[in-house]
């Protein structure tokens, strides 16, 4: 991933150095266990942390024994023989290369998860408390792009909140599904190492044993876990298109914070564009697009190939660093997003009234006038405020139709916005429990 959109933390875990340094844990653990089953001797896996414990692996070293090689893991075995010595001919004992390859990318992937749900419970943080700061603030509901009945800014970020704690259920379920090791030799079938050791590595490592592994991690695993960055980064894009949607000048109910100093456009300097929330669409859009390659993985050839490893190497990094960034700067975004609450007034009284329409139909249905009938006389009083301008409570109290079963009292009745939030207290309940 390129550094604009990129965080330390996150390109740490899949730095060259990091790769190599759970490596070799992973075969030190394994030695560890090995010399404890008395297949090797103690002392050479003393030796085997004693001298490689703390030493720093040459990347360029790695690198130029593999062009001679083609071989990444005997790259990396031969270089720890560098540093070892001796007693590096009991490095490696009864595996193979995806016992140490799929074993790391379960470590990696872990260690992503647990950034990104930090990501998410800082977001939640911040969906909540301007939550409840809007919780009355109320606004024009829209469906279609039009406007559609009264609802609160407090409750459209309380919806998001629901949702993206939804997505951290799905990622520490993705998380738990992604961390397992395999330490099974040959086609997972434990002929050369003895199951212990998987135990052992999979205890030492912070993962589980996977219960059948046919020389691969079986990708189902990963396709879940890539899927799961996907559904949160729709997420992401959701809450972005409606900040969008809320910056368009004909709106202005909300927009994103406008620095001093900062610049629109390079040409029209009255420019206050949602560049960030675009930014977070397109972000998106590319980790989404690393679902699709891992779905593709699961089916592997027999008990393995290698069809998934140029894969893994881009969308590993790729789709957890953007990620990473993204829930950062949707974070950042909810934190200074300016809210306009006169401007949702404004708008909402744009049409004179049209927003009570329902209420004024179930008033007639309950009046007795069937629904059609109810419809009718409702629609031809609202298509009067959308052509002409009109005032929809003046023609409905001016509609004899209507006064025949509705008094004016009853009418202007139907015309307070409190109707709309009653139950704002109910939902914010259910998102938050009580406060």
């Amino acid at each position: 991933m390129i550094p604009r959109y990129s965080r330390p933390d996150m390109v740490a875990i899949w730095s060259p150095e990091t790769k190599f340094r759970i490596w070799f844990e992973i075969e030190a653990h394994a030695c560890d266990a090995l010399a404890k089953a008395g297949v090797i001797p103690e002392r050479a896996a003393q030796v085997i942390w004693e001298k490689a414990g703390s030493a720093t692996f040459d990347v360029e070293r790695i690198d130029a024994i593999e062009r001679e090689t083609k071989h990444d893991v005997i790259a990396f075995l031969t270089h720890l023989a560098e540093i070892v010595g001796p007693e590096a001919r009991f490095v490696h004992q009864g595996m193979t290369s995806s016992d140490v390859l799929d074993t790391c990318l379960a470590v990696q992937l872990s260690r992503a998860a647990d950034i990104l749900l930090a990501d998410l419970d800082a977001l939640l943080a911040a969906l909540k408390t301007r939550a409840f700061e809007h919780k009355d603030t109320v606004t024009i509901g829209r469906s279609h792009g039009i406007h559609a009945e009264p609802t609160t800014f407090g409750l459209k970020l309380a919806q998001a909140y629901a949702e993206f704690e939804r997505c951290k259920c799905r990622l520490e379920a993705a998380r738990a599904d992604i961390a397992t090791c395999a330490i099974s030799g040959a086609v997972g079938t434990f002929a050369n190492i003895d199951p212990a050791i998987e135990a052992h590595v999979a205890e030492a490592m912070g993962l589980t044993a996977e219960p059948v592994s046919t020389q691969v991690i079986p990708r189902d695993r990963h396709a879940m876990f890539f899927a799961t960055l996907g559904v949160i980064a729709s997420s992401v894009e959701r809450l972005a298109v409606e900040i969008r949607h809320l910056q368009r000048t004909e709106v202005l109910e909300a927009e994103e914070y406008f620095a001093p100093g900062q610049k629109g456009s390079s040409a029209m300097p009255h420019k206050r564009n949602p560049v960030l929330t675009e930014n977070l669409t397109g972000l998106a859009r590319m980790v989404r697009g690393y679902v699709t390659p891992a779905l593709e993985n699961v089916a592997l050839w027999h008990e393995r190939d290698i069809s998934h490893s140029s894969v893994e190497r881009m969308i590993g990094p790729d789709a957890t660093i953007t990620l990473d960034f993204a829930l950062a700067r949707l974070t950042g975004v909810i934190e200074k997003l300016v809210v306009y609450p006169d401007a949702m007034t404004a708008n909402m009284n744009r049409f004179r009234g049209l927003i009570h329409s329902q209420r004024v139909l179930l008033a007639l249905t309950q009046a007795g006038v069937s629904r059609e009938d109810a419809y009718r006389l409702v629609q031809r009083n609202a298509m009067k405020v959308w052509e002409q301008g009109k005032d929809f409570l003046t023609e409905l109290l001016a509609d004899d139709d209507v006064r025949a079963h509705l008094g004016e009292d009853e009418i202007r009745d139907k015309f307070d916005l409190g109707y709309h939030t009653k139950h704002v207290d109910t939902i914010f309940e259910r998102v938050f429990g009580e406060s």
